[in-house]
């Protein structure tokens, strides 16, 4: 005889799986049981996920970094409390899109720096006065700083800023004229400092 198959109800549809998702997230960030929020945003330079805590953005990290080699760091650094989708994150996933839209000249999210530590995060404080569509060298960046000799220092700052695009270390570049090392690659270094060049004399925030 064969054996007799237990009937099982069908999945639910995706928008019904979507609602409940978003029901669990919202409860769980209600009930203080979420400590970092999550999403991915697609932009012309690559998917990139962000990563929202209760104080502000704590992460952009691009594709090339790995997002899941990523999300395993906040887990270990700050806390394994992490969910995709919370409404957390939506603000900045706008403010992305009117960016490299050309539409967005200053960001406008509260920042958790907490992964940038002595001089680094130093350095990540004075980027945002770094101008759209304007560019720093290293040197002259150590120098605003107070370290003149830290063009090195700089360098590494800027190369492991943990929220770049929106606090711009893009715009940090060779005093010799190259544009420098960067976090999610030279292409998309040169990507950014291209569309802001581009935008400048568009209607931009």
């Amino acid at each position: 005889m064969r054996p007799t198959r237990l009937p099982f109800p069908d999945r639910p549809p995706t928008d019904q799986l979507a609602h409940l998702h978003r029901l669990f997230v919202a409860r769980a960030d209600a009930g203080g049981v979420l400590d970092i929020a999550v999403a991915t945003v697609d932009s012309p330079i690559g998917d990139l996920l962000v990563a929202v805590t209760d104080l502000g953005l704590v992460r952009v990290a691009f594709g090339t970094e790995g997002h899941d080699a990523v999300l395993t760091e906040l887990a270990s650094q700050i806390s394994p409390r992490i969910l995709r989708r919370s409404g957390r994150t939506d603000p900045l996933a706008r403010q992305l899109d009117e960016y490299f839209a050309g539409r967005r000249r200053h960001f406008e999210v509260p920042l958790d720096l907490r992964l940038a530590h002595g001089f680094r995060r130093r350095i990540v404080e004075l980027l945002p006065a770094v101008g759209y569509g304007t560019t720093v060298s290293y040197g002259e960046l150590a120098a605003t700083a107070g370290s003149p000799a830290a063009v090195r220092a700089v360098g590494t700052a800027c190369a492991t800023n943990p929220v770049p695009v929106v606090v711009p270390c893009h715009r940090v570049v060779r005093s010799g004229g190259g544009i420098g090392q960067y976090r999610g690659g030279t292409a998309a270094k040169q990507a950014l400092l291209d569309l802001e060049a581009a935008t400048l004399g568009g209607v931009i925030r």
